[in-house]
């Protein structure tokens, strides 16, 4: 019964913290998710997927187009309450996209009892409160349905260490983070780029700067995120419960440890992490041709369908290709310590310019992005990725 009531109080709290963020747009979600209740009562397990799927998709895709109509046709500011609202419903699309899988996948099993409503209604319960939990309503992480439900049936019974230290320290570095990024964006403003009297390595600086500032916002996000999620119980990790550095079972991603990626593919993996991890199991998985670039196109199609995604998401998905190629040819050519220490920086400094590309590009969503990507020659080293690629494959086709 108390597992039951916390659960309760999840979907409560998520309702009115969707009701006062984004006012008549929260239907939105509410919406969402009545229909797939309505797909779980009336459609078969094996199905639920595909229909739950391309239903979700399509809601979200709508009103996607209809903030671009907004934006580029009718030239009028759109409400930030609709901006949360469809980016809320992003994150509505992972969970119940998680939970029809875990259902196709037989990993989740739901009875309903036809002769009683208050049987089929407390079975439900737990997948409300997933659904519209308000602990990951605005900003994630995604944990699986299971995860979700072993955490709250297992507050209170286990001694586990508490959080409220672990939370005090991960606000600390949000606060480092974004007094980082105020002194980033002062100094970005202070020396604006004039491609007129400015270097070119002046603007590869600076372009990298302005990237930098809007990445590290997404880590302050997710930070705040993860800690809301440890505050009410959630993201222990499961082997060693006595451990208050175990508080990183549920995180998307840690500046430290994604910045210092030296190939893209690593940051792929890093960037987002339970994103990442549900686009491949979505996606990559379960695509028989071509896994990696129909990831990205989907990826692409999530995020809003905008110039800047297209852009940023194919040179992404390039990237990471051509990453693979250029690994697996140098690696096995560096015998000293000396060259691999060269070829981790270079890495480093290829992969941090490429991401830049990529975040102006998606960041900024039109034409301008793409117009400072091209007076800055930024550009190039994604592009110059790509040349090498095709260099290579023709070197593996001759030989």
């Amino acid at each position: 019964k108390s597992s039951y009531l916390r659960i309760w109080n999840q979907k409560k709290i998520g309702c009115i913290l969707a009701v006062v963020t984004m006012g008549i747009y929260s239907s939105l979600l509410f919406a969402s998710t009545f229909v797939f209740i309505l797909l779980m009562c009336s459609v078969d397990s094996g199905n639920l997927h595909i229909w739950a799927f391309g239903i979700q998709m399509l809601l979200q895709t709508l009103w996607h187009l209809i903030i671009q109509y907004r934006e580029y046709c009718l030239q009028e500011p759109v409400s930030v309450r609709l901006f949360l609202a469809v980016s809320s419903s992003m994150l509505l699309t992972q969970r119940i996209t998680s939970v029809s899988m875990d259902l196709q996948e037989k990993q989740v099993k739901f009875t309903f009892d036809a002769s009683s409503n208050m049987k089929s209604c407390v079975t439900l319960l737990p997948l409300f409160g997933y659904i519209l939990s308000f602990t990951t309503l605005l900003g994630g992480p995604l944990c699986s349905y299971s995860q979700f439900v072993s955490h709250v049936e297992g507050i209170g019974l286990n001694l586990a260490p508490s959080p409220l230290g672990v939370v005090f320290l991960k606000l600390i570095r949000v606060s480092l983070l974004e007094l980082a990024r105020f002194f980033l964006i002062h100094l970005i403003k202070q020396n604006v780029y004039d491609p007129t009297r400015s270097t070119a390595l002046y603007g590869v600086l600076w372009v990298w700067g302005l990237a930098l500032a809007l990445r590290i916002q997404y880590y302050s996000h997710w930070r705040i995120s993860e800690c809301l999620n440890n505050a009410a119980g959630f993201g222990l990790g499961e082997n060693s419960p006595g451990d208050s550095r175990a508080w990183t079972g549920l995180t998307d991603g840690d500046f430290w440890r994604t910045e210092a990626s030296s190939r893209m593919s690593q940051f792929a993996r890093r960037w987002n992490a339970t994103t990442a991890s549900w686009l491949r199991r979505l996606v990559y998985l379960r695509s028989k041709h071509f896994p990696l670039f129909a990831t990205f196109g989907f990826s692409l199609w999530w995020h809003g369908l905008h110039l800047g995604h297209f852009v940023g998401f194919s040179t992404w998905a390039s990237a990471v290709i051509a990453d693979y190629y250029i690994h697996s040819y140098l690696h096995p050519k560096l015998s000293s310590a000396w060259r691999k220490l060269l070829y981790t920086c270079l890495g480093w400094i290829n992969t941090q310019m490429i991401v830049t590309c990529v975040v102006i590009a998606v960041e900024l969503r039109n034409m301008s992005g793409l117009r400072l990507l091209s007076v800055t020659f930024i550009g190039l080293f994604p592009l110059c990725n790509i040349i090498l690629l095709i260099i290579l494959k023709l070197n593996i086709v001759i030989l």
